[in-house]
């Protein structure tokens, strides 16, 4: 605000514009967050994630993880939010200062919600090739996954 008044700029006008820009913004972005949300509920109401925790279950148990951070862990490239709700369970159940609370904490901060941020940017902007953004944000991911287990092993 104190360079718009010093630019002699009518800030009441120019929020207006951009408020009026915003509209054309959020029209665009929602036919990606409609495909994305309902996708997630798709996955999520299916029953598939049940079948890949069994699936990885003896991989978690020779690695020696925390099987009640293991879904977070799946989760958390798929939906901020999903993630958000068993890192608060997590919480509730055996406090943010246990070990699986501290790893989970480490786990939600050192990772992005990568098919979120390639769904609703990159298609709001209408990139299609997104091979090469998948595989690194998911490798990103998972290094971000390994880094906390590691840290918090070493530390804790």
């Amino acid at each position: 605000m104190i360079y718009g008044i010093k630019k002699k700029i009518d800030l009441y006008d120019t929020f207006i514009e951009g408020s009026k820009e915003s509209f054309d913004l959020v029209f665009s972005m929602f036919p990606c967050m409609l495909a994305m949300i309902f996708s997630l509920n798709i996955f999520l109401k299916s029953g598939v994630i049940n079948y890949i925790f069994e699936l990885l279950k003896p991989i978690v148990n020779i690695l020696k993880i925390p099987a009640e951070v293991f879904p977070m862990m799946i989760l958390r490239p798929i939906s901020g939010s999903a993630s958000l709700a068993f890192l608060n369970n997590i919480f509730e159940t055996y406090g943010p200062d246990s070990i699986i609370g501290i790893l989970s904490s480490v786990v939600q901060g050192s990772t992005d919600t990568t098919f979120y941020v390639l769904t609703l940017y990159f298609g709001s902007i209408g990139i299609k090739k997104i091979r090469y953004s998948l595989w690194v944000g998911l490798f990103a991911d998972l290094i971000g996954i390994l880094s906390a287990i590691i840290v918090v092993k070493i530390f804790f």
